[in-house]
């Protein structure tokens, strides 16, 4: 019988299992589903609303300063995630029998008036760039000054992808060079090429800059078009505004010019290249047949950079399960925010209540009921409160690169991210869930808890690299976020989709998400225990979850189990 068959089965009878689970609400009992044992479905059970409610009321007082990386309130939150640890009877497994995991960290703050570019053709006057509004840029290597003065080489949407027999690179030495690269990636309706339209990572630009820079680049110009980037320039150009930090050691963040430039100004650059219309080059750009082809022009610039350098945390934890050595499960959620903005008048903490202190209540919570269930699960469990997601999934990275036990060991990621306590959730949010062998089983569950399992409504969007879960997909790890969809007990689609739209528009990322007494808890304990009851069924298999065939991250995974063996 083949494991799918057996996936099939085990979900036929976690299906069958469902009318245990017939009282209403988020107290109702955990289904009898197999593979879970009584003990551990009260354990479970145990899983508390008030707990988590207290996690988020503390991790999101002003006392602790917003959470910034690198932060004094940063330490307080992370001793207060290792002593809760502590408290509850979980083992440390950061550095040297530590709860904590040091991230070695530096942010680079482009100095603009300071800042010149140009485009320098082989004949001709330079055309230079006015920073910010046509071009912005960070100097990845956190040196004070660079100077750039590099031939640009145009690859199409700078992408290498065997299992889609696509080569943007090929015949093209880059090493020293910049690549001037197209936003996104070839348009598709074919699912089974570049997934449609749906986002690959190779579309993101975070890829662009790592692609390139394994080609030795000295700096990168990706093309920015609002319609194919779905955001407008001063996104880009806000985003750039700030410091941006990066892992100390990171061997792709190695560019001394990693840019944006405005449409309008690649339109001159091909121009004073001789090469035509932009959006003809784009079109071609992504049908087969493309060439790279080294312009006759000449990327010159000064970069001037405001460098710090700074460590954070990760704090993990360990659950020690009947067998050790394989088939771990990881639970993760980020505990950093933004800190205090210096230069705001009024409230300028950010106090990150929602974002993500309710993942920590939740990651802090099934990590006690774990600790405190009569009966160990059958492999390891580890907790994992990573540092500098919003610095862009920074501590999630390092924990990839540095994981508890090797990745190949590790069966499945849950990650817990900004889950709104509005109540109890009849649907979820499992972006990415599908891509993995372990879908029937997730599928069954969720039915089992009442969950409508949703489509992602923005499939072009990427969401599902954009949070820390991707960090250890990257690396091989079966992984996804554990979110709620827009419907809850007692209200309709539309009055959940008002609450998630009036957060975004008046709280998210902004002061006033604040911890609020009225807040109901009761969803959180509910997708709580749906992780819970997911991780000790993925923990009890007799070999790991593996990602579908095909997959963008098949070759990390057998990667990572070719190591170990």
């Amino acid at each position: 019988m083949s494991r799918k068959q057996k996936a099939l089965i085990v979900a036929g009878m976690i299906l069958s299992a469902c009318s245990a689970f017939a009282q209403p609400g988020a107290e109702k009992a955990i289904p009898d589903i197999p593979g879970v044992p009584p003990t551990a479905r009260r354990a479970a059970m145990s899983i508390d609303a008030e707990r988590i409610r207290a996690h988020v009321r503390f991790l999101s007082l002003d006392l602790l300063e917003g959470r910034g990386p690198g932060t004094r309130g940063d330490k307080l939150a992370a001793e207060y995630i290792a002593t809760q640890f502590a408290l509850d009877g979980v083992q440390p497994a950061g550095d040297d029998h530590t709860y904590f995991q040091r991230v070695p960290l530096y942010a680079v703050h482009t100095l603009e008036d300071k800042t010149r570019f140009s485009f320098v053709p082989a004949s001709g006057s330079p055309m230079e760039l006015t920073y910010g509004a046509e071009i912005v840029s960070k100097d990845q290597t956190g040196q004070a000054t660079a100077d750039i003065d590099a031939p640009i080489v145009f690859v199409g949407y700078g992408i290498h992808a065997p299992e889609y027999h696509w080569d943007d690179y090929a015949g093209v030495d880059l090493k020293g060079k910049v690549a001037l690269v197209i936003v996104n990636e070839p348009p598709s309706e074919d699912v089974n090429f570049f997934k449609g339209k749906a986002l690959t990572y190779y579309g993101r630009w975070t890829y662009k800059y790592e692609e390139a820079a394994r080609r030795g680049a000295a700096g990168v110009l990706i093309i920015h078009r609002t319609d194919l980037a779905s955001y407008g320039w001063e996104v880009v150009r806000n985003s750039q505004a700030i410091e941006k930090s990066y892992l100390q050691g990171d061997p792709d963040a190695t560019l001394r010019a990693a840019a944006w430039i405005q449409h309008d100004v690649a339109q001159k650059l091909l121009t004073l290249a001789g090469l035509g219309d932009l959006d003809t080059a784009i079109e071609k750009a992504g049908r087969p047949g493309f060439h790279p082809v080294e312009l006759s022009v000449r990327l010159k610039g000064h970069i001037e950079s405001r460098v710090r350098r700074y460590d954070s945390t990760n704090v993990v934890g360990k659950v020690a399960g009947v067998a050790s050595g394989s088939n771990a499960v990881l639970y993760t959620a980020h505990y950093d925010h933004l800190g205090i903005d210096p230069e705001a008048k009024g409230d300028n903490i950010y106090n990150g209540a929602a974002d993500n202190g309710t993942g920590c209540g939740i990651l802090l919570e099934m990590a006690r009921a774990f600790a405190q269930s009569s009966e160990k699960p059958p492999h390891d469990v580890y907790f994992a409160s990573v540092t500098a997601e919003e610095q862009g999934l920074l501590g999630s990275q390092y924990l990839g690169m540095h994981p508890p036990v090797p990745a190949g060991q590790i069966s499945l990621d849950l990650n817990y991210d900004m889950v709104l306590p509005v109540g109890i959730p009849l649907s979820a949010n499992l972006g990415g869930a599908e891509r993995i062998d372990f879908w029937p089983t997730v599928q069954a569950v969720a039915q089992a808890f009442d969950l409508k399992l949703l489509p992602d409504p923005t499939p072009g969007a990427g969401h599902y690299y954009r949070s820390d879960h991707f960090s250890l997909a990257r690396v091989g790890i079966p992984a996804f976020s554990v979110d709620q969809g827009n419907l809850f007990e007692g209200h309709d689609v539309a009055w959940g989709h008002d609450q998630y739209e009036d957060y975004v528009a008046h709280h998210y990322h902004q002061p006033s998400d604040e911890y609020r007494a009225d807040w109901d808890f009761r969803g959180n304990a509910k997708l709580a225990r749906f992780g819970f009851v997911l991780g000790w069924l993925a923990n009890e298999q007799p070999k790991p979850v593996e990602w579908k065939a095909g997959d963008e991250f098949e070759a990390p995974r057998k990667k990572s189990e070719a190591n170990i063996k």
